[in-house]
């Protein structure tokens, strides 16, 4: 494995997430939860682009019909990159008025998966306790059906699909435990949930990806390191890394073997420089691939 570089120079996110990694355009979509902002970048040619909101921001996904769904806090909408104009499509926790968006992925068939967590980010963006478990996990078809898999969540994070498709991970930060599900591709149905792996130290579970040999890359909040977990939950490898919050990454780039890795300032000092910069590193190991939502 390479060395671990700094993607941006000049970009710190206050909580960098939800990397994406568009082939078909060679593009890395991702968001600044807290800093309402969402990014488009060429790493090829270095073109960034980048769209603001009047309110958080946790995903960024292209649509198939083109354009982008954004996971804005309360809700779903369309977005026109050429103006930045948003259409709102639905809102997948709407029972549950405290809660704001956090992790979310598209599954191969082209549904929205979103996963909710109690709202900590103030109105002026400082950071507040997370107290309840109030998180939901839903799912959201091209027609803009939504069904509901899990609830009682503290903070959602984590949703990968294994490379055969039968399996979904999902997990869960208050508890720092990762789970697994059978899913049957056809219906987007997750059932039989069970443990798949827990670590108490190096930090605590936060954004992951999956590679082509179902090997699980998961960020460390609080840890400054990924762990690479095999498929029977064990740990493989601990990669330390510059920034004391790491919390996503994705596979990507044109052979599908690079890295990108999220991180955040959120809480922190100020003291490390690399703090909420947007890394990479080459894996050796193919991704698999990120998909457009259907609808």
């Amino acid at each position: 494995m390479t060395e671990i570089k700094t993607v941006l120079s000049d970009l710190r996110c206050i909580l960098g997430e939800g990397p994406h990694w568009d082939a078909e355009q060679g593009e890395l979509c991702f968001v600044d939860i807290v800093g309402k902002t969402a990014y488009a970048l060429k790493p090829a040619t270095g073109d960034l682009r980048s769209w603001s909101f009047d309110r958080p921001v946790s995903a960024i996904v292209p649509r198939r019909q083109g354009g982008f769904l954004v996971a804005l806090a309360d809700h779903l909408a369309f977005m026109d990159p050429e103006t930045g104009k948003t259409t709102s499509f639905v809102a997948p926790d709407a029972d549950h008025e405290g809660n704001r968006s956090n992790e979310a992925r598209v599954d191969p068939m082209g549904r929205f998966w979103q996963g909710t967590m109690q709202n900590n980010i103030g109105p002026y963006g400082e950071d507040l306790p997370v107290t309840v478990s109030t998180g939901t996990l839903n799912r959201v078809d091209a027609d803009g059906t939504i069904t509901r898999f899990v609830e009682q969540i503290g903070i959602s994070n984590t949703l990968l699909w294994s490379p055969d498709g039968r399996k979904m991970y999902f997990g869960d930060t208050i508890t720092n435990q990762l789970d697994v599900y059978d899913f049957d591709m056809e219906s987007g149905v997750a059932s039989n949930r069970r443990f798949f792996a827990k670590t108490d130290d190096h930090g605590s579970m936060d954004g992951s990806a999956i590679d082509a040999e179902g090997y699980i890359w998961n960020a460390r909040w609080g840890g400054s390191c990924l762990i690479r977990y095999n498929p029977d939950g064990g740990i493989d490898r601990i990669i330390d890394l510059p920034v004391t919050n790491p919390t996503s990454c994705v596979l990507g780039g044109p052979e599908m073997t690079t890295l990108y890795i999220t991180s955040a300032t959120v809480g922190l000092s100020g003291n490390n420089p690399q703090d909420g910069a947007l890394l990479s590193l080459e894996t050796g190991v193919r991704g698999m691939p990120c998909f457009a939502f259907a609808g």
